[in-house]
């Protein structure tokens, strides 16, 4: 039988729903968003005077909010805040997490669901809500998921956040393999990053880790920027991939 008729490629990415875009690598993913020439809706726990600074210079193309990302109704309502302002969402980069500094058994029950609840369930619920809107026009959109280089190696004191990072890559494959080329799904993988890391360990500690890294330095949000980019707005038939962006330190 002759083959089927390929999807036309899916369109750059015009109005982007970033979560946990105050800060750090959710903040350069903003620009990134603003730098093309689209729109951008982002929440986070606290707005902070940077993500501000950016809604204030593009008022109409940014809509920014101080949302929990595991409080369902907050998040409803925002996106449909977001969507009154900006027009439908036809992308969605799940970014929002909080980290983890333990070892497993001295992990609180409490404190591995609350890793578990904000950094698997909420990107999942999230996804599902943008994806109902997205299918519910003409179909056609990406998710990317932040995931971390932890999802793939293991690291001692991430033992639920590798968890949580695994299952949203696991998710990512399932989806792009259920979405049969309508919505582009990929996970963009950093490594570790300079700034985390150095919250958490010596100099020592850090100035091993970084020896041991190929490219000779830590990640930096920028680093990640050029990925963001080929993933909501290039043409390049990416689906279903993990990208890992870490100076080799995995390899």
């Amino acid at each position: 039988s002759p083959m089927s008729e390929p999807l036309p490629p899916i369109p750059p990415a015009r109005c982007v729903l970033v979560s946990g875009g105050s800060r750090g690598l959710g903040l350069e993913i903003v620009r990134t968003v603003l730098d093309q020439g689209a729109r951008v809706a982002t929440f986070a726990r606290t707005v902070t005077p940077d993500l501000a600074a950016l809604a204030e210079e593009h008022p109409e193309r940014v809509h920014a909010a101080s949302v929990d990302a595991t409080d369902a109704a907050a998040v409803t309502a925002f996106i449909k805040a977001a969507e009154a302002k900006l027009g439908p969402l036809d992308a969605l980069v799940n970014n929002a997490a909080i980290g983890q500094d333990s070892l497993h058994v001295h992990t609180s029950p409490d404190r591995i669901a609350a890793i578990l609840g904000t950094n698997l369930e909420a990107p999942l619920l999230l996804t599902r809500q943008v994806l109902r809107r997205i299918l519910a026009g003409p179909g056609r959109g990406r998710i990317v998921f932040v995931t971390s280089i932890c999802a793939q190696r293991g690291y001692a004191g991430l033992v639920a956040y590798s968890a949580a990072k695994g299952g949203l890559d696991a998710a990512m494959r399932a989806l792009a393999r259920e979405l049969h080329g309508r919505v582009l799904c990929n996970s963009l993988a950093p490594g570790f990053f300079a700034s985390e890391m150095s919250s958490v360990l010596g100099s020592t500690q850090l100035d091993a880790i970084t020896r041991r890294t190929p490219s000779g330095r830590l990640v930096e949000p920028d680093d990640l920027t050029p990925y963001v980019k080929l993933l909501l707005f290039d043409d390049t038939n990416t689906n279903g991939q993990v990208l890992v962006v870490d100076g080799g330190g995995s390899i």
